[in-house]
């Protein structure tokens, strides 16, 4: 798998730079456009889910401090590695799946394929649950007073479940994308502040704190790469997210040039996750306990981020596959969401399912595409006018 996944990552960053080079200056336009902020928003509360909120803590951050035990994460500090995780990098897969949704894809019609669009969204559903049971999986640490702070018990099943009912229910109305996405970011921004505040860590802290984020830029050709299977894992499941997040994300570009939006997606959701991982591990150098209203605050934004992220993909794989409110109605199609979701979660926890199988089919589909461009739409490429006339570009 290593080999594979190494693979996919090579080409999907050769890509970002021949599409960024060719494409220069060409602004992109989505048939839905909202403002930056907003389609930052949307992007950044879709791309990202609750392990933000509860993988640094409860796992993270002991396990790259134990250099002995782990030397392949010695070579930089704890919330560098976090960082390098999460940030900047990982945001061009994104980047070059919503250029493509928004450029390519109309002309070449790769998705609308039948097999193509089967196993796409078998992706899509399969990462819903993946989302969901990391999120169950996560709950003992967070809520320790519900059990013994280890085992998952019946309460922590009936939170999952009642998430997934929340977002197959505000996945039937438009309205909710914005309300969700531009709610989830102010949420998350006010736990930083709130936990900044309640762990009484004074700027020159901060400073010091966050200046650690510079290991990831001293050292960024190794993030390129798996460092370790634990990378590795966390590489397959930004891929397993890409196309999706890129074909939902791409309605809402606003008219963005290509370099201004590779630029945004890296630098822009970056600059606040660099300041919760921030404070995250000052809160662990420190050994400052999260029992009580931080663990409370981090579960109900946490459950935000899973309702948005869940909302964005049950929206798209519906879509695809016509399983509408309009066809089957509002609660018909919200039980059965709810229903499928909640069972591919329970087969997710229980290892019968794993992300690196759902980022494999992902990057043969990359491979899917090249090959169907360089065999049948080689146009795509050359006349680059003729590619863009549709409401996808707009090059005034």
């Amino acid at each position: 798998m290593t080999y594979l996944i190494s693979f996919g990552i090579l080409m999907a960053f050769g890509l970002v730079i021949f599409v960024t080079i060719k494409w220069w200056n060409l602004r992109l336009i989505g048939p839905d456009p909202v403002p930056m902020f907003v389609f930052i928003a949307i992007l950044f509360t879709s791309g990202l889910d609750v392990g933000l909120i509860m993988f640094p803590l409860a796992f993270d951050f002991p396990l790259y401090a134990d250099t002995e035990a782990n030397p392949a994460y010695a070579f930089t500090n704890p919330l560098a590695l976090e960082f390098g995780f999460w940030g900047f990098l990982i945001w061009a897969f994104y980047f070059l799946t919503a250029f493509y949704f928004c450029a390519i894809e109309p002309r070449v019609k790769f998705f609308e394929k039948p097999f193509v669009r089967l196993v796409n969204n078998m992706v899509i559903v399969t990462t819903c649950a993946f989302t969901g049971s990391l999120f169950l999986i996560y709950l003992p640490y967070y809520l320790p007073r519900i059990g013994d702070g280890e085992t998952v018990v019946t309460t922590f099943y009936v939170i999952v479940f009642a998430v997934i009912l929340a977002a197959s229910y505000s996945s039937t109305d438009i309205k909710f994308v914005k309300v969700l996405s531009i709610g989830s970011t102010l949420l998350f921004l006010g736990l930083i502040v709130g936990m900044w505040i309640y762990a009484g860590m004074s700027i020159s802290e901060f400073g010091t704190t966050i200046s650690n984020v510079g290991g990831y830029f001293a050292n960024i050709e190794r993030f390129v790469l798996p460092l370790t299977d634990y990378h590795e894992f966390y590489l397959f499941w930004w891929f397993a997210w890409s196309v999706m997040i890129g074909q939902f994300t791409s309605r809402f570009v606003g008219g963005m040039k290509v370099q201004h939006m590779l630029a945004a997606l890296m630098i822009i959701p970056s600059i606040p996750l660099a300041v919760w991982f921030s404070v995250l591990y000052f809160y662990y150098q420190n050994g400052i306990s999260t029992d009580g209203l931080v663990n409370w605050a981090m579960v109900f934004v946490g459950t935000t981020f899973v309702i948005n992220s869940l909302d964005s993909l049950i929206r798209l794989y519906t879509d695809n596959l016509n399983l509408t409110t309009e066809r089957f109605g509002k609660w018909t199609y919200v039980a059965g969401n709810t229903a499928v979701l909640f069972v591919l979660t329970l087969l997710f926890k229980s290892q019968w399912l794993q992300i690196e199988w759902v980022g494999g089919v992902v990057i043969a589909l990359y491979v899917g595409v090249l090959v169907t461009i360089a065999m049948r739409h080689r146009e795509v490429l050359s006349d680059v006018k003729g590619t863009y006339k549709k409401p996808a570009l707009d090059l005034d």
